[in-house]
């Protein structure tokens, strides 16, 4: 991933930064995972050391190392050892880690002693077993902690920010951003529509442009964060800022305690330490929902081009017995985030000369269209090809249907928050195809419909609702009356 190599010489950092945003709820699942696995592992090895063959392991010690695990994993939420801070100060919070894995070795004891069944264990194995879990998760708490700040301090785990304010908050925000003890946040940019501040705003930064501006670098760049850093009493101008940011595919924070009452908020991510913010706009795929969404599309695409790679033959040796002409057609959409990309289809239409740049949609018995095309056009086989976007990346399995670039300008004037369902990749199937709304948009209140469900499906994403609409895709999907 390519992050800016610079925006403008107001700028304070140069270098360009590449890899994964630093994410804390992903952070905080990869660390309870590695929890329990060096829990398990140490009960296991303290039973071959103490005890004998741990493949051949008594169930009564089975139970303890499972009851361990699972209590470790909630005793340490409450505890506080999966904060942010704490994953990256494993000295700093070592009694936390001894508290926890004592507090569960007595919780073990006392139900142990409560069964009667505290006999039946090794006391040696029990002690070594508390002294090998402790170690082990310090230990490679400890590795981790090195490993991922060397990669902050190399740029691979950065958040690319953007401030929005230029005023003494904004001042204030830079300040605690750029001396925070793990440098993971990059301010790439600072801007404000009321550009009479235009002098140092501390730490070597000044103004970079208004709103347009800043969503101009949004569509160009990866921007992780934008933070609204305005005067508390600005809440209406806060309200309209939020409503423009809104089609943006970032997090959308607030550095204020009055207008987040507003919205429908949760806090910000620990990674942002004590910052007074809350979080008012959560991109829609981010987090453990990017990784599931990838492994949903790459999984699900390779296994669909294997199935249909028969028909996907003869349909291309008919299209090619039938008219003269490429098997596929090929065209530019915007696809996430505004990003012009090539989507693939099986042609459908006579090869003839077009004007440039504009797109005429097919309509009932149109001329162009072939007879293998009006078949697969009916029955949606047009769009198979499509499933080698989904496998490069460009697309998803389900998202809003991409749109020709002539049609995606004509729209975006005529209809208020349109770019909002670039927030995710488009896809061969999306919420409004399923609700029957594909084919001819001939009514500006047809393709007002046609946002308004790709809009939901944008701000409602969820891996269970990805799986709604395939299985009806796979019911409704097919066969389209609407389908020229």
């Amino acid at each position: 991933m390519n992050r800016p190599e610079k925006l403008a010489a107001t700028n304070k950092f140069d270098a360009p930064a590449t890899g994964y945003p630093v994410s804390a709820p992903v952070l905080s699942g990869l660390f309870s995972f590695l929890d329990i696995f060096f829990l398990i592992l140490a009960g296991a090895l303290a039973y071959k050391w103490i005890v004998g063959n741990p493949l051949y392991m008594r169930e009564i010690y089975s139970f303890a190392i499972a009851f361990i695990g699972l209590a470790y994993f909630f005793v340490g939420r409450f505890a506080g050892i999966y904060s942010f801070a704490a994953l990256l100060n494993p000295f700093r919070n070592a009694s936390k880690l001894g508290v926890t894995c004592l507090t569960v070795f007595l919780l073990l004891l006392a139900i142990a002693f409560t069964l009667r069944i505290s006999d039946s264990y090794s006391r040696i194995w029990l002690y070594s077993f508390t002294a090998m879990a402790f170690s082990f998760v310090f230990a490679y708490r400890l590795l981790a902690a090195f490993i991922l700040s060397s990669n902050v301090q190399h740029g691979r785990f950065n958040r690319n920010v953007v401030i929005f304010g230029s005023g003494e908050q904004a001042s204030r925000l830079i300040k605690q951003l750029s001396q925070g003890q793990h440098n993971f946040y990059r301010i790439i940019g600072v801007f404000d529509d009321r550009q009479t501040r235009t002098g140092d705003l501390g730490e070597g930064y000044t103004i970079s442009g208004n709103m347009k501006d800043l969503k101009k670098l949004v569509r160009q760049q990866d921007v992780d964060d934008v933070i609204v850093a305005l005067p508390w009493n600005a809440d209406d101008r806060q309200v309209g800022i939020v409503q423009q940011l809104r089609e943006l595919p970032c997090h959308v924070h607030l550095v204020s305690d009055l207008v987040g009452f507003r919205f429908p908020n949760k806090p910000s991510p620990s990674h942002f330490g004590n910052l007074p913010m809350i979080e008012v706009i959560d991109s829609p795929v981010s987090g453990w929902g990017s990784v599931l969404k990838w492994l949903e599309d790459r999984i699900l695409s390779s296994l669909l081009l294997l199935i249909f790679m028969p028909v996907l033959i003869c349909i291309a040796v008919a299209i090619k017995l039938e008219s003269k002409g490429p098997v596929l057609f090929k065209q530019k959409r915007y696809g996430y985030n505004n990003q012009i990309f090539e989507i693939y289809k099986f042609r459908s239409m006579y090869v003839e000369e077009r004007t440039p740049d504009v797109t005429q949609q097919a309509t009932k018995n149109d001329p162009r269209i072939t007879k293998v095309g009006r078949f697969i056009r009916r029955t949606s086989l047009d769009e198979l090809p499509q499933l080698l976007n989904v496998f490069l990346g460009s697309m998803s399995l389900v998202g809003p249907r991409p749109h020709a670039i002539d049609h995606n300008e004509e729209y975006s004037v005529l209809i208020d928050g349109y770019f909002t369902r670039h927030k995710v990749k488009p896809g061969i199937t999306g919420w409004a195809q399923v609700n029957g709304l594909r084919g001819e948009t001939d009514t500006l209140e047809k393709m007002e419909a046609r946002v308004e469900h790709d809009t939901y499906y944008c701000e409602h994403w969820s891996l269970l609702f990805d799986v709604q609409i395939l299985i009806m895709t796979a019911f409704v999907g097919f066969i389209n009356k609407n389908a020229y």
